[in-house]
């Protein structure tokens, strides 16, 4: 019996292999660990969270780590301690929602400030010029795992008297000037949705030497006790699970591999799109060590953003997925629409002409092959 295509007709060719966006890099050995956790009977926050939170914090060089159920709960979190209602924080516009939502959430107001065009994290200047009376903290994000101008962020905090949230939700395994970002203070948030660089499935962690803080985050993600049936503050059930940690600690000891992979991938995709006309691969800053969450291209012009899709498309045919992250800006989401709309050139230019391609650590060297070939091959649509 001869094969049938979905639409009914015997196709002309061997089905192309896909070359994925990837997925979370599981092993046997991460199983194991879980399903030692099922077997224990103990499923819920214990011994592996205060564990994975110990060993995360000395990865990253900072002297306390708090567990939670997400990244999204981390940077709640992080904002409530810091933050009372009215007070506003610089938020860049290109970025995941949830960077300001959750300024939002807190009963604060994120302020929207546009990107540097090109290492796609907070323009300072714009940022600057947008402190007001009522700015009390910055949050800059090292978008797709490529670090944002820490130094300048530090330095504008310090002149302005703001605190610093940084969102590190894709840049587990950066480093900027030798340091890993989750060095840094004030607080530090990560995601481990499964699209991260490692992953608990969801979780998320929040890194500071601030003992202070640190004491403050742990009360809120578990209804704010500070002892057995004592509740002090107001909190959420926002804690980590042990299954979540044993997954987090299987993956921790495979970290600087998975993330020099994606170095590895990343160089390699450098090379050979680096002059292919019409695109831009991605700018790493000088003393940078970009993790590569994402290797996010952007097209050349007016072309690149009227020709995207029919690039994608293309790239389909071959067998390449693609992904577009983020194609619209923060500033122009419809749950901010009643706020004034500021003007964001950049963060709407490149939300129209970007384009991610596979970099994850799964790729073989002719994934990579056919990747760069496919571009330099659709390349003549001439964007």
């Amino acid at each position: 019996m001869r094969y049938k295509s979905a639409v009914g007709e015997p196709p002309n060719q061997k089905k192309i292999q896909e070359v994925s966006l990837g997925g979370p890099s599981i092993t046997e050995g991460d199983v194991e660990e879980v399903t030692r956790v099922l077997r224990s009977g103990r499923l819920r926050e214990g011994p592996l969270c205060r564990k994975f939170e110990e060993e995360f914090a000395s990865k990253v060089g900072s002297k306390f780590a708090v567990s939670l159920s997400s990244g999204t709960a981390a940077l709640q979190v992080a904002y409530l301690v810091l933050l009372k209602p009215g007070d506003e924080v610089l938020v860049p516009s290109f970025t995941f929602i949830a960077t300001a939502s959750m300024v939002a959430l807190s009963g604060a107001t994120p302020v929207f400030c546009d990107v540097d065009a090109k290492t796609f994290t907070l323009d300072l200047g714009d940022a600057e010029k947008r402190i007001t009376s009522r700015t009390r903290a910055i949050a800059p994000v090292h978008l797709f795992g490529n670090c944002c101008d820490i130094p300048g962020v530090q330095a504008m905090a310090s002149r302005n008297n703001l605190r610093i949230v940084w969102d590190a939700a894709q840049a587990h395994g950066a480093r900027s000037g030798g340091a890993d970002v989750g060095s840094f203070g004030d607080l530090v948030c990560y995601s481990f949705y499964p699209s991260k660089n490692m992953t608990t499935g969801e979780g998320g962690m929040i890194t500071t030497s601030d003992p202070e803080i640190f004491e403050k985050c742990a009360r809120m993600r578990d209804h704010g006790q500070s002892g057995p049936n004592l509740h002090t503050s107001l909190g959420f059930n926002y804690r980590m699970t042990d299954m979540q940690a044993a997954l987090g600690l299987s993956q921790l000891k495979r970290l600087d591999s998975l993330v020099g992979r994606r170095r590895e991938n990343a160089g390699f995709l450098d090379e050979g799109l680096r002059e292919v006309e019409g695109i831009t691969p991605p700018h790493v800053p000088d003393g940078v060590e970009h993790s590569y969450n994402q290797y996010s291209i952007l097209l050349a012009g007016e072309q690149g953003k009227e020709r995207r899709e029919e690039f994608r498309d293309q790239l389909r045919e071959r067998g390449i997925e693609t992904a577009v992250y983020y194609s619209r800006p923060l500033h122009l989401q419809p749950v901010f629409a009643e706020r004034p709309q500021p003007n964001l050139p950049v963060s709407e230019d490149l939300s129209d002409r970007i384009v991610s391609l596979p970099v994850h650590p799964g790729l073989r060297a002719e994934d990579l092959g056919r990747i760069t070939g496919a571009v330099r091959e659709e390349m003549p649509v001439k964007l």
